[in-house]
């Protein structure tokens, strides 16, 4: 069998995400590096890069936008490794196209003319979030300002993007809320949860209006959020859950208080809104199960026409406008798939042609990749369970080697369509690759949601075990070759499945993965909110010891890989060395990654690789499949 080029899936991208600047003349685009991203912007005529904004270590750009034809706003986070998902950190930053006037606009941590300059501030500033943009103001955007205090207040402020000058023009009335503005600026809803973690949504018509409460999850028992306004103002677009089955989309008439459903699909919630082209105003959603199917509340639209239009030409692949030149004329199109990184095309919609931009991680040969199927398959109690099946090469039938990959989170996540490093790296070593979006999971409604509530190690696991057993009925899965592999929650369900079914898998693989839950109630912030989450989510505090790996070595039959960072604060290596411990006290094989410098997730290249060897090792020695190549 041929070995594994771990280092494809090591190596980083020069280019995430591409937006055109409104007079067409730069692209701003980010730029991913070992341990920052990178805010870069070129001059489309020569290809001269302009201006560039560095962050500090462990900095994300978590995202920005043209606030003008000169000046782009960026937004940072910060991510502690390569599995962390990014936490905002609210600070906002700007920087005109030529490189001058670079600022940070507004920050908990103090502001200066350096971007992300440092963390110089004792007592902090509010966090604060863009809102808006404001397409008819050239100087000002709409901000949210989370003040650090035991019960904030948000507040909307206008935002000077060049002395920093701040006005507040609304006080939430919910703490930590999120807004949605009109199309003249005028903040008219704010989403926020209160102290018992309920979902409050509300609206007023007019700046200076009372707000009145719309949905209180508590008392409707789903969530409503916005998602935009129509161009006049008068209708508003909400997306809600529903007591069965995915969230649907409804347009939403304050004056009245009428609710019409606009969109809902059979299977999945709405991924992601489409705005209509030129304007801030919803025109549809994208669905993700089976592909990335995108639906339109009107078809004859010159936005869904286009978009009609650009699928024809890229037919098996998903379809973005992720930025226009003002006038229209030129729409920045991204396209990718399940075997495919993504492209970047400028379209003419003029002229009707396209030219390439950038192709990401252009070293993958996207008709070498494996193509990645929808799999459905009912759980025990009888819940439809959706996820997703990665195959070999040249292996379309007959039974394989099988790795079961939970995601992490676990809940609100959920396994995406899309290019998976891992499923096409376990693939190319010859094993099928079953993913599964097990209650609790996001993106499959309410009710699926919900149902993995206090369920950690319980039903959850249940539907890992019976997806697994699903593959092997289905003849997809060698029963006598099969392992569980995942991160963060994944590498609790890899040590929870092999203690729970000593029997099904031949080995397990936890990287920065939680053992002990009886210390992740510890370690929860002291926070009212937080105290109910855990209670709601994960369980009472005297039911996690029977839910947690570390007290349950003495049921572990398969040899373990463990592989965890000394700096991880979503998961501490303490965990992973517990679970050690107790596996060498119970007489299971076990195999040990540290390294102290790393986070949730490694992000040093040479870490990363170290690990898919070891990795592919570990999985060879007890599935039988492809090594990786020497290095």
């Amino acid at each position: 069998m041929a070995q594994v080029n771990v280092d494809a899936y090591v190596k980083q991208d020069r280019i995430e995400r591409i937006k055109i600047s409104p007079s067409g003349e730069f692209l701003a685009f980010t730029v991913p590096m070992e341990d920052r991203t990178v805010l870069a912007i070129m001059r489309r005529a020569d290809k001269k890069i302009t201006a560039k904004a560095t962050g500090r270590k462990d900095s994300v750009v978590s995202d920005f936008w043209w606030a003008n034809g000169e000046r782009v706003i960026v937004s940072m986070a910060e991510r502690l490794g390569s599995r962390d998902e990014p936490y905002a950190t609210g600070e906002l930053h700007a920087i005109n196209a030529d490189g001058s006037k670079a600022m940070t606009l507004a920050s908990p941590y103090g502001v200066g003319d350096a971007i992300n300059a440092g963390r110089i501030q004792l007592e902090l500033e509010p966090a604060v979030y863009l809102i808006d943009t404001l397409p008819g103001d050239e100087r000002r955007v709409l901000i949210a300002a989370w003040p650090f205090s035991s019960n904030p207040m948000t507040s909307v402020e206008m935002l000077d993007i060049y002395n920093r000058r701040r006005t507040t023009v609304a006080t939430a009335p919910v703490g930590r809320a999120r807004f949605a503005a009109d199309a003249a600026g005028e903040v008219r809803f704010a989403a926020g949860y209160g102290s018992d973690n309920s979902s409050k949504l509300y609206y007023r018509d007019a700046r200076g209006s009372d707000w009145r409460l719309v949905n209180d999850e508590a008392q409707s028992h789903r969530v409503v959020f916005p998602l935009g306004f129509s161009e006049d103002g008068k209708l508003a677009y909400l997306q809600s859950e529903m007591a069965e089955g995915p969230d649907a989309i409804l347009s939403y008439d304050p004056a009245s208080g009428k609710q019409v459903e606009l969109l809902r699909d059979a299977v999945a919630d709405p991924w992601e809104t489409i705005e209509r082209l030129g304007a801030r105003e919803p025109a549809g959603a994208w669905f993700m199960h089976d592909g990335l199917r995108s639906r339109f509340f009107d078809e004859t639209t010159a936005t869904a026409r286009l978009y009609r239009s650009l699928e024809k030409a890229f037919p098996g692949l998903a379809v973005s406008v992720t930025s226009t030149t003002k006038d229209g004329r030129l729409a920045l199109v991204y396209v990718w798939s399940e075997r495919n990184n993504g492209d970047y095309y400028l379209f003419d919609t003029v002229a009707k042609t396209a030219n390439m931009v950038y192709s990401r991680r252009e070293w993958f040969d996207p008709a070498r990749a494996q193509p990645t199927r929808e799999v459905e398959l009912k759980a025990r109690d009888g819940r439809k369970l959706y996820g997703y099946l990665t195959r070999p090469a040249g292996k379309e039938n007959g039974a394989l080697p099988l790795v079961v990959l939970p995601h992490g989170g676990p809940f609100s996540v959920f396994d995406e369509w899309g290019f998976d490093d891992e499923s096409q790296m376990l693939a190319e070593a010859g094993y099928a690759v079953l993913r599964v979006n097990f209650r609790g999971s996001g993106n499959y409604g309410r009710d699926h949601l919900q149902s993995g509530a206090k369920e950690w190690g319980k039903a959850m696991q249940d539907d890992l075990t019976d997806a697994t057993r699903w593959a092997v009925a289905q003849g997809i899965a060698d029963p006598a070759r099969m392992c569980i592999y995942g991160s963060s929650y994944g590498g609790y369900a890899a040590l929870m499945g092999v203690a729970r079914e000593p029997d099904l898998y031949r080995c397990a693989v936890g990287y920065v993965g939680v053992y002990d839950l009886e210390r992740v109630y510890r370690d929860t912030r002291d926070s009212r909110s937080s105290r109910v989450w855990v209670g709601d989510w994960l369980g009472e505090r005297d039911t996690l010891a029977a839910v947690s790996p570390v007290n349950l070595a003495g049921k572990i039959k398969a040899p373990v890989f463990l592989a965890a960072g000394g700096r991880d604060e979503r998961a501490p290596i303490e965990h992973s060395k517990k679970m050690e411990k107790a596996l060498k006290a119970a007489g299971v094989p076990v195999e040990t990654l540290y390294y102290d410098t790393e986070g949730h997730g490694f992000y040093n290249e040479a870490h990363r690789r170290e690990y898919y060897v070891r990795l592919l090792e570990f999985l060879s020695r007890y599935l039988g499949g492809a090594k990786a190549k020497a290095g």
